[in-house]
């Protein structure tokens, strides 16, 4: 078990590539941490960096209080899960789980007991004589988990595991593996492009774009605190509403954005004091749109008119799409609300809740 520290780690392939820039992050023994962005990010890079698999450019990796930059992948004391999970086909899931162990020479009881032990933990004693094309998704991917269990290494490394499986084993193999790092309490570092992934899985989640952290927080801050207007809009699903508007003074401030004026909290707009007569992008969250049955519990309510374009029922919970002011809002609202597409309703908006960024360097203005 270690702790994992990249100091101003950077990657550029050929002379003008670059993948990861400078990048920083202090993870924690027995933590799970989670990389996430959109594709090309760098986050995968940067866990081959860690693993080894790729070189580093320029910066500096700890594992431990040992510097890993020029040490060889297997002498890291890491483990890798794959995405393709990278099973030998020839081989029984027992000789699957065992063959890393045979190659550094363990004897044969200790490679018996470890991988029955980490069949145990994932359910996956029956399958020890099957091989890889006997298994479904979800067993094949828990072989592979248990590679790496049995190793027993100081961390451990997913790289998009689950992206092959359908979304109901996704969601089984997401509490699976949490599961596992409660129960062998060893340092995880998750990469996915899927931000639902990110909020549930980590205890804290490092958001990329374009080779660059944009923010290293547990998911709760990252939902509620966002420090730039990417972050708001990855994370959260459906995403952040942003309407490019302009502040007013009216005794207090309003945001006007086209026909749509809402008003802002006394408290919310001494902050927003050298915005007054600017403009600013507003965000807003789908759940924090709400119809005239708004909740007694919103204290900062603001209220227009828009008209409905498209309405999504999903059972649980249904997805408005408005037109407010020329630019379209999504709504989640409950599922008793079923408005009539082409008709005009009014929308309430907690302000309350509202975020806002500056135009230009599209950073928060409230954190």
């Amino acid at each position: 078990m270690a702790s994992v520290t990249l100091k101003a780690v950077s990657k550029i392939y050929g002379k003008n590539i670059l993948a990861v820039s400078n990048a920083s992050i202090e993870i924690q023994n027995k933590e799970f941490i989670v990389l996430v962005g959109p594709s090309g990010c760098g986050k995968s890079t940067i866990l081959r960096m860690i693993a080894g698999l790729e070189e580093i450019t320029n910066g500096e990796i700890f594992i431990g209080d040992r510097l890993v930059n020029e040490v060889q992948p297997k002498d890291r004391d890491i483990a890798m899960v794959f995405q393709n999970y990278a099973l030998y086909p020839h081989k029984t899931v027992y000789e699957n789980m065992a063959f890393g162990l045979k190659l550094r020479k363990y004897p044969k009881s200790e490679i018996n007991s470890r991988v029955q032990a980490a069949a145990e933990i994932l359910g996956i004693e029956n399958l020890l004589d099957r091989r890889p094309k006997e298994l479904s998704g979800g067993q094949r991917q828990r072989v592979a988990v248990g590679r790496a269990i049995v190793r027993k290494p100081a961390v451990f490394l997913f790289d998009e595991p689950l992206s092959n499986l359908d979304a109901k084993l996704r969601v089984q193999m997401r509490a699976e593996i949490s599961k596992l790092h409660h129960r062998i309490e060893t340092t995880m570092i998750y990469v996915t492009h899927d931000q639902v992934e990110a909020m549930t899985m980590g205890d804290r989640i490092v958001v990329m774009k374009d080779g660059e952290i944009q923010q290293i927080d547990t998911p709760l801050q990252l939902y509620n605190k966002p420090s730039n207007k990417f972050v708001a809009g990855f994370i959260g699903s459906p995403g952040m509403n942003f309407l490019a508007g302009k502040l007013e003074r009216n005794g207090g401030l309003t945001f006007h954005h086209g026909s749509l004026q809402l008003d802002i909290p006394d408290h919310i707009s001494a902050k927003l004091g050298a915005y007054a007569d600017k403009d600013v992008i507003l965000g807003v969250r789908p759940e924090d749109i709400y119809d005239e049955s708004t909740p007694e519990s919103i204290a900062f309510k603001a209220e227009s008119a828009a008209v409905v374009d498209v309405v999504e029922p999903l059972g649980n919970e249904t997805f408005i799409y408005l037109n407010a002011g020329g630019s379209t809002l999504v709504a989640r609202m409950k599922t008793s609300t079923e408005p009539t597409v082409g008709s005009t309703q009014n929308v309430v908006v907690d302000m309350g809740k509202a975020h806002f960024f500056d135009p230009g360097t599209e950073q928060a203005i409230l954190n």
